[in-house]
């Protein structure tokens, strides 16, 4: 089957035909994390180049801050892009994000060093990183929505699962390329350029996945809609459910504090806090990224069977009451061996947790602004709690001076999941079941 050839986003076809979809539909979010995961792994040397300073404390603590402040751009992102969605349809508006996205990477992979430009080269990341969030806002939403309208009847949680397994991929190949650097080039090869590599080949691929991206077709059931509301009337609808977005805000916030944590913040922190080797953080960011990508659509064919609700409310209790005691445990004796099974624990929380989650929220959302609403909720998480995970990580052990301080970071996270999806259900008792995610 030709990969590229367009078929019509609908809950028919073949399984090939949904698989060649899915995988069109995904290409932007692995383009997406790709990026986002270089950015963290790559921080230290970042900070060194476009952010010298006579504490490597304060460089590293800038660095995250450029890295946290593209997730501020993500809830604009969300309301302009999102409703721009909403409006022209997901086939259109995914090609737009996509080509934000790669503008915002080519810019960062091509920056010349602070020793070169001076303060225009980290003006220039940081604008990088405000176009890749602006992206990022409305390209999450827009590929959860558009495999939760094409899902088959009974399994939109297993299909939504691929948009988070599509960055799991992305990790993967991330963490390859980095550990084959880091055996072909010494310590101030990768400091001084070979950190851009990674970032190169993110820019060689982009057309492919425009190719994948234009064939998408648009989908069925925003096809069938009568009405495509206008921005303002988007906005309004946005403002008027400002209480659904603040519970989805909250529910997601488990999902991606988890995620930055055991992803993008691990080779930091097994490198800067634990002292372990480079070769060893990798591996384990690597395995960590393969149990995401198992764990994924494995929580979200589960709570195609049981329901949402009993596993956004047994993770989230699992991860309070384990959290800090397994980093404890990790700190006091660090190695290769514990870091990998506290973070395949870790894993097992984000897995299982978001395979439900992002069904849930597409289900929460009034259908007009679903969209606009997912990507809002998703992005302001992402910007209160999952992008700042690296710094406030960073942050608390410096202030604590206990390396395990980020179990309290995870667990405050892990209890508004937990008290969003108590609000959320209990709001949406009586609904129809098209509209409620299965409790």
């Amino acid at each position: 089957m030709n990969p590229t050839a367009p078929i019509t986003a609908t809950s028919g076809g073949s399984r090939k035909a949904r698989a060649a979809a899915v995988l069109r539909v995904t290409s932007g979010n692995f383009l997406e994390q790709f990026d986002f995961f270089l950015f963290g792994f790559y921080a230290t040397s970042i900070s060194r180049i476009f952010f010298p300073s006579s504490s490597e404390f304060a460089s590293l603590m800038l660095t995250f801050a450029v890295f946290g402040a593209g997730f501020l751009m993500r809830p604009l992102g969300a309301i302009f892009l999102g409703a721009y969605v909403d409006k022209v349809g997901r086939r259109k508006g995914l090609i737009v994000t996509l080509a934000i996205m790669a503008i915002g990477t080519l810019l960062i992979a091509c920056v010349p060093e602070y020793a070169t430009i001076g303060l225009l080269a980290p003006a220039l990341v940081l604008l990088g990183r405000l176009l890749q969030g602006f992206s990022a806002g409305a390209e999450l939403g827009g590929v959860s929505v558009y495999l939760a309208e094409m899902a088959t009847p009974g399994r939109k949680g297993f299909y939504t699962s691929w948009q988070s397994a599509s960055q799991q991929v992305a990790i993967m190949m991330a963490a390859a390329i980095g550990y084959g650097l880091n055996q072909w080039l010494s310590a101030d090869q990768i400091g001084a350029w070979g950190w851009r590599v990674p970032f190169l080949v993110g820019c060689a691929i982009v057309p492919f996945l425009f190719i994948l991206r234009r064939s998408l077709q648009e989908t069925a059931e925003f096809d069938a809609r009568r009405h495509h509301p206008q921005a303002r009337e988007i906005f309004a609808m946005l403002l008027a459910n400002w209480r659904i977005v603040i519970g989805g805000t909250l529910l997601t916030a488990m999902t991606t504090t988890t995620f930055y944590l055991i992803t993008v913040y691990t080779p930091t922190f097994g490198k800067s806090v634990l002292h372990l080797t480079t070769a060893d953080t990798l591996m384990v960011t690597l395995l960590v990224a393969v149990s995401n990508f198992a764990w994924l659509p494995i929580g979200g064919a589960i709570s195609d069977r049981i329901g949402r609700k009993p596993i956004l409310l047994a993770i989230p209790a699992l991860a309070i009451l384990t959290a800090y005691p397994a980093l404890s445990w990790l700190a006091e004796a660090p190695s290769f061996s514990r870091m990998l099974i506290v973070l395949l624990w870790f894993s097992f929380f984000f897995g299982m947790y978001n395979g439900a989650m992002v069904a849930a929220l597409t289900e929460v959302m009034p259908v007009e602004v679903r969209v606009a609403g997912f990507s809002l909720a998703f992005s302001l998480a992402t910007a209160l709690f999952g992008g700042f995970t690296p710094a406030i990580s960073t942050y608390l052990i410096q202030i604590t001076h206990d390396k395990a301080a980020p179990g309290y970071w995870l667990s405050f996270a892990a209890l508004c999941g937990l008290c969003a999806t108590l609000g959320l259900y209990r709001r949406n008792t009586g609904r129809k079941p098209s509209t409620v995610a299965s409790a």
